[in-house]
């Protein structure tokens, strides 16, 4: 039994097939459901978010949980087998600790380094607990992945990477208006979201001068708050097109299922304020996609997304001598950090779980040793009876320091090895019932189950 996470994510498949695997929390949890169901998977968490979908299992056995995985897949989210095949990876055991650690840190986002992943990984937690999906191997697992994550966000930079990909669209649109005689600091800008991005996002628009920010949200309460914090104004959801239309500057990071700015609704706005050729830059940092990307048809309007954004970033982290500048250094030496703290909990993480997993088989096999000790003591007290009590006291101590020496250096060398399965070679090679296993490595009994059995006891 094993964890193995299999998904698609914006690392393997195209902007396009990624909208379409977008899941609903209740889709979400009827995959972890089913997926469940099979013979195949004991444990199951579901991670759906704008850029990834992944199934999160502690696997019976791996071929018939992957065959299982691609089949709830595709029914969750309409695509084929063909359509979805070439685009799932999967992660196995030590990978798959490796990859979730990652996640967690915000090294596996398109925005490098963001913290909503956090939330997100914790949210599917808290529901896998409660639909009682969760036991002993992935419980534990994801918390120590959320522990990781909120060790890499205090220890080090890495919030600073993600801030740079709102930084670098600032930039962009700065190249446009400046060009034009404007600036961000005289800019209207538009805002259309207010969740985390959207914070990140009003808090480097005040930190760059910008002074004309309108926040929009269907929500005009969360709008109004956000806002509020940051020194911008709040709009009802109904103002967005004419905002938009006489807008400079639009960064939209809702997540909204469909399009938030239509081609056709955008060129209506703008013609009805006056604005039909004045530049318009369009930051769409959601996936999936806020805007529209027939939006660049129109005169004037220019139009960068997360991805693009998302690939200068990489290109800066991964290549820091050709973007010469403080900040692609300070981005990958933050990357590093991560990758190396990531490293060393993935290493910790595994000598912990082969420890616990090797503990129940070492604790059967002492029973199983002091069970031959006290047996061969009263085969002698059959054949000696007359021993005097201290005599046979020396005879037990030399018994079991022989027992001791002999079993000491197979459990510390069991304990010391980096791989295989040396819980299945010790119950082989010393007879060990896995039943008795069993009963020492089962916790004991909690919650109401346990007061039953105490109150049976009792009686």
């Amino acid at each position: 039994m094993s964890v193995l996470i299999m998904g698609v994510s914006h690392h393997t498949a195209p902007i396009e097939l990624l909208e379409r695997a977008v899941l609903r929390a209740g889709d979400s949890r009827e995959l972890a459901h089913r997926v469940q169901r099979s013979g195949h998977i004991l444990e199951s968490l579901v991670l759906s978010t704008c850029n990834r979908l992944e199934v999160i299992v502690e696997a019976e056995t791996f071929h018939g949980a992957v065959i299982e995985i691609a089949e709830a897949l595709g029914e969750a989210t309409g695509l084929s087998q063909d359509e979805l095949m070439p685009h799932l990876y999967v992660h196995y055991d030590e990978r798959a600790v490796a990859h979730l650690f990652s996640l967690a840190c915000g090294l596996d986002s398109m925005a490098v380094g963001e913290s909503q992943i956090l939330g997100q990984l914790r949210d599917a937690l808290v529901t896998g607990q409660r639909d009682g999906r969760l036991g002993g191997s992935l419980n534990p697992l994801v918390q120590q992945a959320l522990r990781v994550g909120k060790r890499a966000h205090a220890e080090t930079t890495i919030d600073q990477v993600s801030r740079s990909l709102v930084t670098q669209g600032l930039e962009r649109a700065h190249t446009v208006l400046h060009g034009r005689g404007h600036d961000l600091g005289q800019a209207r800008v538009v805002v259309v979201g207010a969740g985390a991005m959207s914070g990140l996002v009003l808090t480097t628009l005040e930190r760059a001068g910008a002074k004309d920010v309108t926040v929009v949200n269907r929500t005009r309460a969360r709008a109004e708050r956000l806002a509020a914090g940051n020194g911008a104004r709040a709009a009802d959801w109904a103002e967005l097109d004419p905002l938009v239309g006489r807008a400079d500057l639009v960064i939209a990071c809702t997540g909204a299922l469909g399009y938030v700015i239509e081609p056709e609704a955008l060129a209506l706005a703008r013609a009805q304020q006056g604005h039909t050729e004045a530049p318009l830059v369009v930051l769409d940092l959601a996936l999936p996609r806020d805007i529209h990307p027939d939006v660049t048809r129109l005169a004037g309007v220019h139009l960068w997304g997360l991805v693009e954004l998302s690939a200068e970033q990489r290109a800066h982290q991964v290549e820091p001598e050709r973007s010469p500048g403080a900040g692609a250094g300070t981005a990958q030496t933050a990357v590093c950090a991560v990758r190396d703290l990531v490293t060393a909990e993935v290493a910790g993480y595994l000598t912990e779980r082969r420890a616990a997993r090797l503990g129940p088989t070492l604790a059967a096999l002492r029973a199983r040793a002091s069970q031959v000790v006290e047996a061969e003591m009263r085969r002698l007290d059959q054949r000696i009876p007359q021993l005097p009590e201290h005599d046979r006291a020396e005879v037990r101590r030399a018994v079991e320091r022989v027992v001791d020496k002999l079993l000491h250096t197979p459990t510390v060398r069991a304990k010391q090895l980096q791989s295989g399965d040396y819980s299945q070679v010790l119950r082989e090679l010393f007879d060990l019932d896995p039943r008795d296993v069993a009963v020492v490595a089962a916790p004991p009994p909690t919650g109401p189950a346990a007061r039953s059995t105490s109150q049976e006891a009792r009686r």
